[in-house]
């Protein structure tokens, strides 16, 4: 029996952005080690359909793109698939060539073919010589006339080491659009939505999804697979912890795909991450890519780890992130060529065998932040590893125009990366992890930003008062987390336009940096500077017209933690650009704050291995499905 393992699709929407991670018709060059676009043949009337596209007479159309080339190395580690086969379909004169890659990105030709009219070609490839990284992909030249790819796909004659469905949870708070455009997304990908047994939308929020136009529609069109779920706002983890929990209840689903509500989805990464879960050789967890919904040819997230020491989440080559693929595209790009293995991946889009949560369990309840990256950790260390398979990816909204390390949610980044690194870290006290938080807490005093602060502590306390806590709050620590807002003048978002404010010495300008660089003081520098700026902040007052009225204005962009210190008080944009807020020094509120943050990071530290005991002796309860139970019970 023939198994269809990728699919060649065109983008959904007729949007050019898109096109680069579908086709690439461009011609490119390179010039001191950067990829160059010599001539752009881009077209959208080229895209005849989701499986069709013309080849303009004369011209070369490569699918060796993200979206269509066929990730080799991935799937010769992960299952035990050893022979593919291409078919590609065609209308008019053309010449079919097959390339692979290796781990280092060097194209190497495997294949060619001519064909005229209507034909159906095949290639007969192995899987045997990827181990470190490669690609498998074809490109289609056109003769003296155009020519149509009507279709192709990638398939095998090898029956998958599984065969049961997915069930889909999406958790959503307040996004009834965005759900109901998902919904139909579905509806209208038949091929994924039969490898599909429930969809779970698990809905927390007061702007209902069923309440939505163009709810009903969807969901006749869906029928029984569509289950729609009311309950309290319980979080990322609460919603997601509960369609785990439905389908364990569902005999046909062998895996749960959990999706976020803010997303794009590209329904053929959907029934990819369910097949390549299926053939995988031992259960594994299949993460999807995140691009940028508002820059789409923009790829944030790929493979996830955490740092030991620091016990911090990073993109395995961070400084490589994001990737812009209008900028160059998968051929132009040899890191992408390489096998990237995972510890984590967002829940935007991962695939979770149930083998898995019967062994380790449920989310942690955690409300938002950690609860993906702990999850993971956990399933590795019984055996379950993740892999973020490229060719699978949605688009969510990005964190760039957002800092939610200065609002309520600073309370979840602090309490649940503490938390997951007592579960996890094998590290004497967490490595540098309390260095590091310390740290954090010494550059918002310095800023001026004592909210966060203040969350930091509460985050603190409550982890020192044991691992209970977290279920007892987790309806509550939220909204009392938001609550505290009120205490502090900064929070405060400056949008009226009848009354523009204006700082007193006018806006700080900085020369542009490049990217990623940096002006910030290193080694001694650093040292003398942070020790002058905290001395400074303990011993001065604010000069009172600077509290009267911001001293300085900064963008957002440069209001660094290295120059922010040096006044009484800023006026500084807000990361979306709506408005600015107002930072302004208060010396009680930072000797108060700075004595608690060194006392309970002292305290944490004295008190690591009796808490690593109790959180990890407490982990199987706070997890397993009858506690979950129990609290959507008491929630209802």
């Amino acid at each position: 029996m023939t198994h269809v393992l990728q699919n060649v699709v065109f983008p959904l929407d007729r949007d050019p952005d898109l096109l680069p991670l579908y086709a690439d018709p461009e011609t490119w060059s390179v010039i001191d080690e950067e990829p160059v676009r010599v001539s752009n043949r881009a077209q959208l009337g080229n895209i005849l359909g989701r499986t069709r596209a013309r080849i303009s007479a004369g011209r070369r159309v490569s699918l060796g793109t993200y979206f269509n080339a066929f990730p080799a190395s991935y799937w010769q580690h992960w299952t035990g698939v050893r022979e593919v086969r291409l078919t590609v379909r065609t209308t008019g004169p053309a010449t079919i060539l097959v390339y692979r890659s290796n781990g280092s990105g060097v194209r190497q030709r495997i294949d060619t073919q001519e064909v005229a009219g209507d034909a159906t070609t095949t290639f007969d490839l192995s899987l045997t010589e990827y181990s470190d990284g490669g690609w498998i992909w074809f490109d289609v030249v056109a003769d003296e006339k155009h020519a149509t790819l009507e279709g192709g796909e990638w398939t095998t004659e090898q029956e998958p080491a599984r065969s049961g469905k997915a069930s889909l949870g999406i958790t959503t708070y307040n996004k009834p659009d965005y759900c109901i455009e998902t919904l139909n997304a579905l509806a209208d990908a038949p091929d994924a939505l039969e490898l599909v047994d429930r969809i779970f939308l698990v809905d927390q929020g007061t702007r209902l999804v069923e309440e939505q136009a163009g709810f009903d529609d969807v969901a006749e069109r869906l029928g029984e697979t569509l289950q729609i779920i009311r309950q309290s706002n319980l979080g990322g983890s609460g919603g997601f912890a509960r369609s785990m929990h439905e389908t364990l209840k569902r005999p046909e689903s062998d895996f749960v795909q959990l999706l976020d509500d803010d997303v794009r989805l590209e329904p053929e990464s959907l029934r990819r991450s369910i097949v390549f879960g299926r053939y995988a050789t031992t259960p594994v967890l299949v993460g999807g890519h995140m691009f940028d919904l508002l820059d789409r040819p923009k790829l944030h997230g790929w493979a996830e780890v955490v740092d030991e020491h620091p016990f911090m989440w990073r993109n395995l080559y961070q400084e490589r992130m994001p990737h812009d693929f209008g900028v160059a595209n998968l051929r132009q790009s040899p890191l992408l060529h390489m096998r990237m293995d995972a510890d984590y991946n967002g829940w935007w889009m991962c695939l979770i065998p149930l083998d898995a949560i019967r062994e380790v369990g449920l989310s942690l309840p955690a409300f938002i932040k950690w609860d993906d990256a702990e999850f993971c950790l956990r399933a590795r260390e019984a055996g379950f590893a993740t892999v973020s398979l490229p060719g699978v990816a949605l688009w969510h909204v990005s964190w760039v125009n957002k800092d939610d390390t200065i609002d309520w949610q600073a309370y979840f980044h602090a309490r649940n990366r503490i938390v997951a690194a007592l579960l996890h870290s094998n590290a004497p006290q967490g490595g540098r992890l309390l260095t590091h938080s310390l740290r954090v807490d010494l550059k918002h005093l310095m800023m001026m930003q004592y909210y966060p602060v203040a969350l930091r502590a509460r985050a603190l306390r409550d982890v020192l008062s044991g691992p209970q806590h977290m279920r007892r709050t987790l309806a509550t620590a939220m909204p009392a987390a938001r609550a505290m807002a009120a205490n502090f003048p900064e929070t405060v978002v400056h949008r009226d336009p009848s009354r523009v404010l204006h700082a007193r010495r006018g806006r700080q300008v900085f020369p542009p940096l490049k990217a990623r660089e940096v002006d910030s003081p290193t080694g001694m520098r650093l040292k003398l500077f942070t020790f002058r700026a905290l001395l400074s902040h303990w011993l001065h007052t604010p000069d009172p017209a600077n509290v009267a009225r911001p001293e300085v204005e900064f963008g957002k962009g440069d209001a660094l933690w290295w120059r922010v210190p040096r006044f009484d008080s800023a006026l500084v944009s807000t990361a979306d650009g709506s408005g600015k807020n107002v930072y302004t020094r208060d010396r009680a509120q930072y000797r108060r704050m700075l004595r608690e943050s060194l006392a309970l990071h002292r305290r944490l530290r004295r008190s690591w291995p009796r808490l690593q005991k109790e959180y990890r002796n407490a982990l199987p309860e706070l997890v397993s499905d009858s506690s979950w139970q129990q609290t959507f019970e008491e929630q209802a």
